[in-house]
């Protein structure tokens, strides 16, 4: 109990800069509380003393604001961050090192009997008023938009936005992995830009790095005729490479500046 209860504190320090000691943790932090508190209910639950735990975890609930109903399944090193307003439903499935931010639903969206709640892979981060409901999966590594309200099984490693929710990332294909290298060359910070990015401004960023790219691609091509016939030696595009005077005679490295 006390190895967990230090996994616990330790994921805090991991995961929210505000947090200073282990005693402040401990004291101030009603997410750890009522994840402490639904260990306990928990374990009443699954011995069949599902009225007194449906009590605790009620007293629990006014203390924390928090509401995580007895039945469900939490994972290790669970972090919820603030917490006011999260609700987790009874058969919710929650895995190891998840974090949720305040007003998150792991909800159902019917009210027949058996699976109605979400279940949570490993390393699933919930953003803030998210709302994920019914027997879906959510993949390990996912990442939930706040404010998005997702319906449908989410891909290990995506990332979901908007209401309905929609992926808008997964893992990079050769395109976006292209573009992520010509935006390093150039000195642009491409993060988050993709494709489907529901943003005009990150669609019009993908579109000028591909121009930059298509660009490239031409100036080598020029450079290497050049070469061969004989006007000017072939240049790679590399930064670290000297840059060549093309309008001389006797074309002659240019030094490099130390200013750059």
């Amino acid at each position: 109990m006390f190895d967990q209860l230090r996994e616990d504190i330790g994921s805090i320090y991991d995961r929210d800069p505000a947090a200073r000691t282990g005693f402040e943790i401990l004291t101030t932090y009603p997410g750890l509380h009522a994840v402490l508190a639904h260990r306990l209910t928990h374990t009443l639950w699954v011995h069949d003393l599902k009225l007194l735990a449906r009590m605790l975890s009620n007293v629990a609930r006014l203390f924390t604001g928090i509401e995580i109903h007895p039945g469900a399944r939490i994972g290790r090193r669970f972090f919820i961050d603030h917490g006011m307003g999260v609700v987790i439903g009874e058969t919710a499935v929650v895995g190891d090192d998840c974090t949720l931010y305040h007003g998150v639903t792991l909800g159902g969206t019917s009210w027949q009997p058996g699976k109605r709640h979400p279940t949570l892979g490993r390393d699933v981060v919930v953003g803030a008023g998210a709302k994920v409901l019914g027997p879906i999966t959510i993949g390990d590594g996912a990442r939930i938009g706040s404010n998005a309200v997702v319906v449908k099984t989410v891909p290990a490693g995506a990332t979901v936005v908007g209401v309905p929710g929609r992926i808008i990332e997964r893992e990079r294909d050769a395109d976006q992995r292209r573009r992520a290298d010509t935006a390093a060359r150039i000195g642009f910070d491409a993060y988050g830009a993709t494709v489907d990015a529901p943003d005009p401004v990150a669609n019009a960023i993908n579109r000028m790095l591909d121009h930059i790219h298509h660009m490239d691609g031409r100036m080598e091509a020029m450079s290497r005729a050049l070469e061969a016939n004989g006007i000017m030696p072939h240049f790679d595009h590399d930064a670290d490479l000297d840059a060549v005077v093309i309008d001389s005679p006797n074309p002659e490295p240019l030094k490099p500046n130390p200013s750059h």
